[in-house]
């Protein structure tokens, strides 16, 4: 899902404040905005903040990778494929 207002702001350089789903400029006028174009607007970090959130916290990984060593598998190269596979790039 979106942020509205990420994608307000990005589509639309002049808005400064926006409050619910109005937009204004830093002289307070209202700021007209292609409810379209903000609602396709893809966020290019999304994918950044779901990989963060996916991964395992980095005392586990150190233990993936420790453990991988000693006992030649390959754990923690699995973990990383698979949030990577699940969260792809967005390349734009």
């Amino acid at each position: 899902m979106i942020n509205l207002h990420d994608a307000i702001l990005k589509l639309n350089p002049s808005v400064v404040t926006i409050r619910g789903d109005e937009a204004f400029d830093a002289e307070g006028n209202h700021v007209t905005y292609d409810k379209d174009a903000v609602k396709a607007w893809v966020n290019p970090n999304a994918y950044k903040e779901a990989r963060a959130k996916a991964y395992a916290p980095l005392a586990e990984q150190l233990d993936m990778q420790y453990h991988d060593t000693m006992n030649g598998t390959e754990t923690w190269l699995d973990h990383i494929r698979s949030v990577k596979e699940a969260h792809p790039k967005v390349d734009k």
